[in-house]
């Protein structure tokens, strides 16, 4: 259901939306709740295309900005539609611990990134991160990553067309220049955020806790008194 802005700043149907999403402040999960509304009559006098809310996180009470494209202008009320931009992102970080100190800082550039909006950065870095794995693994490594990328878009339920999109940024190669890699909107761009979390974490965390317990396993086999210890 769209949202109203009506004369006076009230808004209509707001409730509706039940916004909720990671605050850029405090990173917890909240809801937001309205605190500061464009005035209709600013709105009617200039008619932009888009206009923002200021939003207030019910988790830490700092103010929170959202960009909403206006569809219709009537004689009483701007239409806004309800669906949103987020202008700020929640920081992330990403450790991997023991190797792949390059890939955790080319990936944590990444991130800051997509936290501050710059989505062209964030597919470049995304693939440095990639070529910077594929060069510890090898390229029978690489084949092995492109498989498991696969199996996790399946069972992402990702269509082709946006996997599609994903493969030409994580493994193609910059031999042709840096313009191979396509544009990316903010919906993909968050598909490619999680599926780059998903990469390096099989690589990298999943493997290395696996590795750790067979070689824990090992070790009491080949100690038995360090069993009973």
């Amino acid at each position: 259901m769209s949202v109203f802005v009506r004369m006076g700043g009230r808004l209509e149907h707001i409730l509706n939306l039940e916004i909720a999403l990671d605050c850029p402040h405090c990173n917890v999960h909240s809801h937001l709740s309205a605190v500061s509304v464009p005035r209709y009559e600013y709105l009617a006098r200039f008619k932009p295309e888009r206009t923002g809310i200021v939003f207030r996180c019910d988790s830490c009470n700092e103010a929170v900005f959202l960009r909403f494209q206006v569809v219709h202008y009537a004689a009483d009320h701007a239409e806004l539609d309800n669906l949103y931009e987020e202008v700020e992102r929640a920081g992330e970080r990403f450790e991997i611990n023991g190797n792949g100190g390059k890939v955790e800082s080319l990936f944590n550039e990444a991130l800051t990134c997509y936290a501050i909006g710059c989505l062209d950065a964030f597919a470049s870095m995304c693939r440095r991160t990639a070529q910077a794995v594929f060069d510890d693994l090898g390229e029978s490594g690489k084949l092995n990553v492109f498989d498991e990328f696969n199996d996790a878009a399946r069972l992402a339920g990702i269509d082709d067309e946006t996997l599609s999109l994903m493969r030409k940024v994580v493994f193609d190669s910059d031999s042709e220049g840096r313009s191979n890699i396509p544009d990316l909107d903010a919906e993909n761009a968050g598909v490619l955020l999680e599926m780059m979390k998903d990469l390096l974490y099989q690589v990298y965390i999943r493997r290395g806790r696996l590795r750790r317990a067979l070689q824990e396993r090992t070790h009491r086999l080949e100690d038995p008194g360090s069993q009973s210890a």
